[in-house]
């Protein structure tokens, strides 16, 4: 079974570029008809698909527990909430995926983890330590914030924690300023790694050229890739309340959707 859609075809992955890229305009139908796209890829592959959002999520949920058990109870707001900026690179496989589906290529587990593992000797390793280096500094920023306005506060578990930070004034000011300063830091991730990620997995450019592009897709169409990003926000947090069990279908789907979009935003290689 192949995806649905009209994208234009991948290109392959060692095709040389010449100069930046060209991005294309987008509308709100490029985001409907790619999520139909990725749902169509995860219906495909549906067990291949979902282990990776299992992956994820457990993930996720051993992350929060070692931080509880840790007693580190500050860090578990800043992990929860950061947590869906590192899901387009744990979404390498499912691009990879979406690119053999729209090629009608039969792939098994090998195949999908072999280009996995591959992206470390490649460009895609770079992106991963800008993406890590973010959410380094969305700690540390969460942090700071953290002692300039709650430096009068005292809490020794995870309910005091919370009970200070959503029933206290100085709490609400926390919620504020972290909300912010998470916004932008979000939004700083979500233009360089919307399109790079998959960029990078489909092409032989350079993590700075798939960067650069990324921006000036969101740069160019504001609106709609605003729209993604809520999109992507919404449902990432929502998928996480059930003890992070969602993720198992929805951050699939996304990252399939992801692939598509992509295809959509980038015009293909002229060869």
């Amino acid at each position: 079974m192949t995806s649905s859609g009209s994208d234009p075809a991948p290109s392959d992955h060692a095709t040389p570029q010449q100069g930046m890229p060209e991005v294309n305009g987008l509308t709100a139908d490029d985001i409907r008809t790619s999520l139909k796209a990725g749902f169509a890829d995860f219906l495909a592959r549906p067990m291949m698909s979902g282990f990776f959002g299992l992956f994820y999520a457990v993930f996720g949920i051993l992350f929060i527990w070692c931080l509880v058990w840790l007693g580190a109870v500050w860090m578990v707001i800043p992990a929860a909430i950061g947590f869906p900026l590192v899901a387009p690179f744990a979404a390498a496989g499912l691009y990879e995926m979406s690119r053999r589906l729209a090629r009608g290529e039969k792939f098994g587990w090998s195949d999908i983890l072999n280009v996995m593992s591959s992206q470390s000797r490649r460009e895609m390793g770079w992106m991963a330590f800008v993406t890590l280096f973010i959410f380094w500094v969305w700690f540390y920023q969460f942090r700071t914030v953290l002692v300039i306005t709650l430096q009068n506060s005292s809490f020794s578990d995870l309910d005091g924690f919370l009970n200070t930070v959503f029933f206290t004034p100085e709490g609400w000011i926390f919620l504020a300023i972290g909300a912010c300063v998470g916004a932008l830091l979000s939004a700083v991730l979500f233009s360089v790694t919307v399109v790079a990620m998959p960029m990078l997995l489909d092409r032989e450019v350079d993590f700075i050229t798939a960067m650069l592009t990324s921006v000036r897709v969101v740069r160019e169409n504001p609106v709609v890739m605003l729209g993604w990003a809520a999109i992507i926000l919404v449902t990432m947090l929502l998928s996480m309340v059930p003890a992070f069990l969602g993720l198992i279908f929805t951050l699939p789907i996304l990252g399939h959707t992801t692939w598509h979009l992509y295809l959509r935003a980038v015009s293909p290689v002229e060869r």
